[in-house]
């Protein structure tokens, strides 16, 4: 088959084994999310062989460091996603739920009722975990899912694929349901792009370039999960020392993720304190700063940054540093800068932090807490299909809710129209 044929052939085998699961009861679903969690663990050799392979043409190709970090696996985080399906497993089911809506006049009631998407096409670079979990997700929540991964992860994402068909066809269920593109040819994801009579929705999850691809040649609708700009800001009201274990934190605990710390703001009441505190800590843990000219003093080998190129996602042990006049400085340089994914602000004034929150629009907005934390699975959705920055249908951290959709249930007595 050619492109176009591949395409329409993936797109409408998932369709129809999309119809044979939405009705599916949460134990049979449950079940077979038992299996597929059983079935990625039981396979582990196979899947570090295949990980190993990816790893080695990584290298060849001469990925960053951040991107090998997304494609790496081992024991331990193989088991972090047999138990991130686990996680998922004990998660209410969306599928089904149904409130009243209305009792109209004329005795009609009128209901609301969660139903899945249909079919997920999702579309991610060097993060072989994502096959699990997108995978896991979808199911849970009735839907097909079509996983595009790029050449870095598909040799990995092939085998954990193959690993969850077993378990779907155990259970004797359709293993159309969870597809990998057995391609990354860009020419076969522009014709799944335009499947719009079979496939729902579609969900990029990379680099720029992807989400701006995706976006401006897919028929179907699309949810962006961009860039992570991440920044903390430290307030005149901040407890420091707090600060300080924010950023290290949120900067360090690990590098290559969406939601990292990527800015550092300083309110210019406590620059002069915080900054040397701020630049011992970091030296240590040998942070490249990018540090504007109020800022430099305080930092050794500091490199100078100009004010329109503050909003970098660098994925390393690098940050931008400003110090800002006031909480208006602030809230301006985030309106401009941030991507929208996670802000987070430090300080002991409520009033301050009420108003950072009301003022600042990302998907996720936090006061004193970390942002590694802006996470499905820490914010207890379970294993979450991506961070959504489009405010349409759902905004932030995708678990199987954002899964769903709500239809209509109008129940009457043979009322007419009159």
């Amino acid at each position: 088959m050619n492109n176009q044929e591949l395409a329409t052939d993936i797109a409408k085998r998932a369709a129809t084994a999309a119809r044979t699961i939405a009705t599916l009861s949460t134990a049979d679903k449950n079940a077979a999310l038992q299996k597929m969690a059983d079935a990625i663990r039981g396979n582990t050799t196979s899947i570090l062989e295949a990980n190993a392979k990816d790893l080695a043409s990584g290298r060849e190709q001469g990925l960053d460091d951040a991107m090998m970090d997304r494609l790496t696996l081992d024991e331990s985080r193989i088991e972090d996603m047999a138990k991130a399906i686990e996680e998922i497993i004990a998660l209410p089911d969306p599928v089904g739920q149904s409130y009243l809506l209305e009792e109209r006049p004329n005795g009609m009631r009128i209901d609301k009722t969660r139903i899945p998407l249909g079919v997920i096409c999702m579309i991610y670079e060097a993060r072989p975990n994502v096959t699990a979990d997108a995978g896991a997700l979808c199911f849970k929540s009735g839907n097909a899912a079509i996983l595009r991964c790029g050449k870095e992860a598909i040799g990995t994402s092939k085998v954990i694929a193959e690993a969850m068909h077993g378990a779907l066809e155990a259970c004797g269920i359709n293993k159309d349901v969870l597809t990998v593109v057995p391609t990354p040819d860009r020419n076969l994801m522009a014709e799944l792009l335009v499947q719009k009579d079979h496939i729902d929705l579609v969900i990029p999850r990379g680099g720029e370039g992807l989400i701006h691809y995706v976006s401006d040649n897919s028929k179907i609708p699309v949810i962006q999960h961009y860039k992570g700009v991440c920044h903390l800001y430290v307030d005149k009201d901040a407890d420091l020392d707090k600060a300080l274990a924010l950023l290290l934190n949120g900067k360090t605990q690990r590098t290559g993720v969406c939601n990292a710390l990527e800015g550092l703001l300083v309110h210019s009441e406590v620059a002069e304190k915080f900054l040397p505190m701020a630049a011992k800590s970091l030296a240590e843990k040998q942070v490249k700063i990018h540090a504007c000219e109020q800022s430099m003093g305080y930092f050794d080998g500091a490199i100078a940054i100009a004010d329109q190129d503050f909003g970098q996602e660098y994925l390393a042990l690098e940050l931008a540093v400003r110090t800002v006049k006031d909480y208006e400085h602030a809230v301006e340089h985030l309106h401009q800068f941030s991507s929208g994914h996670t802000d987070v602000i430090c300080t002991e004034n409520e009033a301050t932090a009420r108003r950072f929150i009301a003022d600042i629009d990302s998907a996720v907005t936090m006061w004193n807490t970390s942002s590694r934390f802006s996470d499905g699975g820490q914010l207890g959705l379970g294993a979450e299909i991506g961070i959504s920055t489009s405010k349409l249908h759902a905004y932030g951290p995708m678990g199987l809710e954002s899964l769903t959709t709500e239809k209509f249930v109008v129940t009457g007595n043979g009322q007419i129209r009159e």
